[in-house]
């Protein structure tokens, strides 16, 4: 009975201090500034909206929060740097739809595993792409698009900014579920690719809602749809190709999620998951995310971000391997 009774105080003791040691690590956490590893060159949407969150994470952290930006190898170079780093919390990584769901379908190896290697702290951008016609292509409705294209198998092309890219498997995804034969056209860039759609060039593409909105204002481009469920803050008036081609689930978006390096200690990942939700519900920092044509997320529990991620790679996974892209880089 006493060897129980004791067992039993050393197990409660155990559990004590393992519990003040979890709150004094996340109280003293951080120690140091903190590295946000960033994908893509400074003064992207991706970029900007890292660093108006950073200025407010490094206030409610005391410490400073510093972008780094490590552009290249479809997101690998940023990846890289950050998995190369203590999981301390003190290095943390921005990711999209192309790192966590798209590379691992058409890379034939990868240097990192998505689900093994990070842990999800906060998934809130959803980046969509406008879908776009020259203004001389003869359609302004989405159905009038189909229709057209129908009627034209072979004939019409689509611009990306390179094979694999969201673009890219958005207009392959229009093609797959409305039984279209429009072929693409890889770009080496965005700006390029957008350009040649609205000169006639070539007839249509998705391109992101901050690369287009200028030239669809000003006429330059015809703006059918957008990509995503929801409309957009910037262009209201454009409805989602769900909502208006009878497909209610059709979504092809990109999308904004900070993550850390796996074994990164709980305590520390939940603080910043509650920091990142506080931050991204002010109405500023959503003012100045939808301004950029993105669509911000209300937070999202760890568990259902884990499985959006999952429901994304078996989706763009799936595709990739239908246009015979897996393992092609």
């Amino acid at each position: 009975m006493k060897n129980t009774l004791l067992r039993t105080a050393i197990s409660a003791l155990a559990s004590i201090t393992t519990c003040i040691s979890a709150q004094a690590l996340a109280q003293a956490y951080p120690s140091r500034n903190v590295t946000i590893v960033v994908p893509l060159a400074a003064g992207t949407g991706l970029d900007i909206v890292a660093r108006v969150y950073a200025e407010r994470l490094s206030q409610a952290l005391g410490k400073p929060v510093v972008i780094d930006n490590k552009p290249g190898g479809s997101h690998i170079v940023a990846i890289n740097a950050a998995k190369a780093l203590p999981n301390d919390g003190h290095t943390l990584l921005v990711q999209t739809s192309a790192g966590l769901a798209i590379n691992p379908a058409l890379f034939k190896t990868l240097p990192y595993n998505p689900v093994a290697d990070f842990t999800p702290i906060s998934l809130y951008v959803k980046s969509p792409f406008i879908l776009i016609v020259s203004p001389s292509l003869p359609v302004k409705t989405v159905n009038e698009l189909i229709a057209y294209a129908k009627e034209r198998p072979g004939k019409l092309s689509y611009s990306s900014p390179g094979i694999g890219t969201a673009p890219h498997l958005a207009g392959a995804m229009l093609n797959q579920r409305f039984g279209l034969d429009i072929a693409h056209v890889p770009y080496k860039n965005t700006p390029q690719s957008i350009s040649d759609v609205s000169t006639g060039l070539l007839q249509l593409g998705f391109a992101e809602a901050g690369a287009s909105q200028s030239m669809i204002r000003d006429g330059r481009l015809r703006a059918l749809g957008i990509s995503s469920l929801t409309r957009s803050p910037v262009f209201p008036d454009i409805a989602p190709l769900a909502e208006v081609s009878g497909v209610a689930d059709f979504e092809a978006v990109s999308w904004h999620t900070l993550i850390a390096r796996s074994g990164t200690p709980p305590e520390i990942i939940n603080r910043l998951h509650d920091e990142m939700g506080r931050i991204m519900k002010t109405p500023e920092v959503r003012e100045r995310i939808a301004g950029l044509g993105l669509i911000p997320i209300d937070s999202m529990s760890q568990a259902d971000i884990q499985q959006y991620y999952r429901s994304e790679a078996e989706k763009w996974g799936t595709l990739v391997k239908k246009l015979g892209l897996e393992g092609s880089q």
